[in-house]
């Protein structure tokens, strides 16, 4: 296994035979976040994953964070998150605070459930690649609700092929098996219809969409289901504005503008998924 660059990595055996890569720094900051978020649950889940989530502020923006060695193994980074990774640390802290763990463990389990198709790391085609696929296969869990049809959407059929179409792009689908396995997701999602709340309709439907629930930015790009994803919070203006890890300013961030204007700024943008955690 490669050792990523500027990071000492430790590789940790599960007791499920899996591996995870984390730092030392990463593991210390995960028991620091626990102690940091004691005492902020609230009756109110999606108010408390926002209360968490600003916890993570000014934490820079870091591409391809999992993408580290020669096989999948579970990573575990607070250092540096992109827009997924700020959403599944987030819902996993969260729901280890509501079960009231502490357990590095613990967050460890969570984070594989949460992250991976069926809650089970087998390979690099287990993790949960596809956004659109990420919320129906954590719905199936019993974590999230897709309510985009209950706040307007709309049912789309679209072609997914990014990832095969664009091989080169990925290192691990150099391996045919891993190949293989990702068409066979894409064929699996192209079976499947998925719901949107076009853009233009957000405004009028923004009045049902809570703080803390999981906003996922479709797009008109071909191959592709979604670009970027993040949470609702609704701030002191009382819009629904956008927290999320930025690629503008290159750290965890709300949106300055309103999630409805922010969205008319992003180059094919149609518009959003929706999922309530539950």
């Amino acid at each position: 296994m490669r050792i990523a660059t500027f990071l000492l990595l430790l590789v940790i055996q599960l007791s499920s035979a899996q591996q995870i890569t984390c730092s030392p720094a990463d593991k210390k900051a995960v028991e620091e976040k626990m102690k940091e978020i004691d005492g902020l649950l609230k009756d109110d889940f999606g108010k408390t994953l926002i209360t968490i989530g600003k916890t993570f502020l000014k934490t820079p923006y870091v591409a391809k964070t999992l993408e580290i060695g020669d096989t999948e193994t579970l990573v575990v980074n607070l250092q540096g998150l992109d827009c997924t990774t700020y959403v599944e640390n987030v819902l996993a802290f969260g729901t280890l605070l509501r079960q009231g763990k502490t357990n590095f463990d613990d967050f460890v389990g969570t984070l594989e459930t949460i992250r991976y198709k069926d809650g089970e790391l087998v390979g690099y085609a287990s993790r949960l690649h596809y956004f659109s696929e990420w919320i129906a296969n954590n719905e199936k869990k019993g974590l999230i609700k897709d309510i985009t049809s209950e706040i307007g959407g709309k049912e789309i059929k679209k072609d997914i092929n990014f990832m095969s179409t664009h091989r080169g792009l990925y290192p691990f689908l150099s391996e045919d098996e891993n190949f293989e396995k990702i068409k066979a997701s894409e064929a699996y999602l192209n079976d499947q219809s998925i719901c949107i709340l076009p853009q233009d309709q957000i405004v009028a439907n923004e009045h049902l969409i809570k703080s803390g629930d999981i906003i996922a930015l479709t797009t008109s790009i071909n191959g592709l289901d979604i670009t970027h994803t993040g949470f609702a919070t609704r701030e002191k203006d009382g819009r629904i504005h956008l927290l999320h890890a930025s690629t503008g300013p290159m750290e965890v961030e709300v949106s300055k503008k309103p999630l409805a204007e922010y969205l008319k700024g992003i180059k094919k943008n149609t518009g959003i998924m929706v999922a309530r955690p539950l």
